[in-house]
């Protein structure tokens, strides 16, 4: 890189009273919460796509942004993408970000066919490679984009020509070697178009069987080459399509006990699908965590009065603090951690304003993260919760749940105890006030 993208070589931590757009006022990665650092609780990802491959554009206009390395600008696209990993792991480093996540879209132009497209890709992952050693940054995950290229317009693996299946097979197999060549710790699968714009023209049953089938494959495959982190699939209800067969954590969650792979596979949530589905972020954690299927997420937000998926940078602190409360309590991150799926807004064209948005993210994530480590060292939600359920922990109802009581026997149970319960207050004002002590 011959001229520097950025003003500044480092983010420092500078505390809450900073005004320096370009420091952090919360995010301390050196900071002992819980008996770790807080670079190691949060786990930060840059995502490569929305930083570097997106050009600003949206449904009603082209590209705001003038980045060296788009293709407009540089004629060799090669080289337009070696100097876009430069600026890249330049970013990283000046963030102080542990991890990054891509989709081999982002890092390769397309070839002029799956053989170029491929040797393109393994030429950038020679550059990862280098730069991952040479700086610490670590792979959370990659990923395969099978919904931009018209060839996905009516899915991947869910395509009704079995060679555009086959060609998504292809792909997925060498974005699975380019993320375990790169030690990845997740791989990722985000059907952007697997499912359906019509009912008229679709057999869902067929395209659910397709489905299930590819990620069978995916399963076996890891195992073959010995990967060991888990396989992550991304759940989102709609937008391109009417509906995805990913729709929530409930829907993929039936989807994987369908096809027998509820052990083998875990989820990666996002903010913004969370909403989309009609659900909180702190609703879909919650619910993996029940089903014993999380995995990692994907942090940004929508804006509330736009139907669509934003992917703003956080800054709503409460939201975010809900959301590493279940984390927390379902034990924390593993492989897993926060991949900023957020882009700048298209009016936000200069150089920092990509290291400020995810300053501001950052710090908003810190800032709800130490909320839930209060809230969890308080103990008051605990203790309401235990109190709310506590007549499960007797003998009688254990019996229950263990199927040693029938229905003729819990009738008994009514009749000679002369049961009669009377209802009790949820309490939910008092909750809430409790969360807003800490947030």
């Amino acid at each position: 890189m011959t001229q520097k993208f950025f003003s500044t070589d480092k983010i420092a931590y500078k505390g809450p009273n900073n005004t320096d757009p370009l420091a952090y006022s919360h995010y301390n990665p050196d900071e002992i919460v819980m008996g770790k650092r807080m670079e190691e609780h949060l786990r930060f990802a840059v995502a490569y796509w929305h930083s570097f491959a997106w050009p600003g554009g949206d449904p009603f206009g082209g590209k705001t942004f003038d980045r060296p390395w788009f293709p407009d600008r540089i004629s060799d696209e090669m080289e337009g993408a070696k100097l876009k990993a430069d600026v890249a792991f330049d970013m990283f480093t000046t963030l102080g970000a542990p991890y990054f996540c891509f989709h081999d879209a982002d890092a390769r132009p397309e070839g002029d066919n799956f053989a170029q497209s491929t040797a393109n890709l393994n030429t950038i992952v020679d550059i990862f490679e280098k730069k991952m050693d040479e700086t610490g940054v670590k792979l959370l995950w990659g990923t395969a984009n099978l919904f931009s290229h018209r060839r996905f317009m009516s899915g991947a693996s869910t395509n009704p020509d079995p060679e555009v299946f086959a060609y998504s097979a292809a792909t997925l197999k060498t974005c699975m070697d380019a993320t375990h060549r790169l030690n990845g710790e997740n791989y990722v699968l985000w059907g952007g178009r697997e499912g359906y714009e019509t009912l008229l023209n679709t057999d869902l049953s067929r395209e659910m069987d397709q489905m299930g089938r590819m990620l069978n494959m995916v399963v076996e495959y890891k195992h073959k080459i010995g990967f060991k982190g888990p396989i992550l699939i991304e759940p989102k209800p709609q937008e391109p399509s009417k509906h995805q067969y990913d729709y929530d954590v409930a829907t993929v969650y039936g989807f994987l006990k369908k096809y027998g792979l509820e052990n083998e596979v875990k989820l990666n949530l996002e903010q913004g699908h969370a909403i989309l589905a009609g659900h909180s972020f702190e609703h879909e954690i919650a619910l993996a965590q029940a089903l014993d299927v999380f995995g990692s997420i994907d942090m940004n937000r929508n804006d509330y009065q736009s139907g669509w998926d934003t992917d703003q940078f956080p800054n709503n602190v409460p939201e975010v603090a809900l959301a590493y409360y279940h984390i927390l309590k379902g034990g924390g991150f593993t492989s897993g951690g926060t991949n900023f799926d957020s882009k700048l807004r298209r009016q936000s064209i200069d150089a920092d304003d990509l290291l400020i948005g995810h300053i501001g993210g950052m710090d908003v994530c810190a800032r709800g993260f130490k909320a839930a480590v209060a809230m969890i060292e308080d103990g008051t939600m605990d203790g309401e919760l235990a109190k709310r359920y506590a007549g499960w922990d007797s003998d009688h109802s254990k019996k229950i749940l263990d199927g040693k009581v029938s229905l003729e026997q819990l009738e008994n149970h009514v009749l000679e105890n002369d049961v009669n319960p009377q209802p009790r207050s949820g309490r939910q004002e008092f909750l809430e006030n409790v969360v807003n002590r800490f947030v």
